[in-house]
């Protein structure tokens, strides 16, 4: 029995692209304690949060029962920013949420009026 032997010179080449997608980032068009900066919105997430948040929600292109879940705002905050490309963390939100959420609320209000 005869084996026949093959040497093999090269390889096989694999060619990999990379593309880079550059997203310029910006911080929110209000802080946090410009409530004043548009009253109607002030006025509503003082007196009236859950509907102010069914509608950020909503424009959000979630459904208006979102803000009953809980930890379901940090989570809207943190997607507003990704759409938006604004700058921040997971933890910004968590800390803006639980420690003055109705300033929060009335921040991503007032951004989405802005942007919509």
């Amino acid at each position: 029995m005869a084996y026949q032997t093959e040497v093999i010179n090269s390889q096989p080449q694999v060619t990999v692209t990379s593309y880079t997608v550059s997203r310029t980032t910006s911080d929110w068009s209000s802080n946090i304690c410009d409530c004043c900066g548009d009253c109607g919105i002030c006025l509503c997430g003082t007196f009236l949060p859950c509907i102010l948040a069914c509608q950020v929600a909503q424009d959000q292109g979630e459904s208006c029962c979102l803000p009953f879940l809980p930890g379901a705002l940090i989570a809207l905050r943190t997607s507003m920013r990704d759409k938006y490309s604004i700058e921040g963390s997971i933890c910004d939100d968590w800390v803006v949420m639980m420690c003055c959420s109705h300033c929060g609320l009335c921040q991503m209000a007032r951004e989405q009026k802005l942007r919509g």
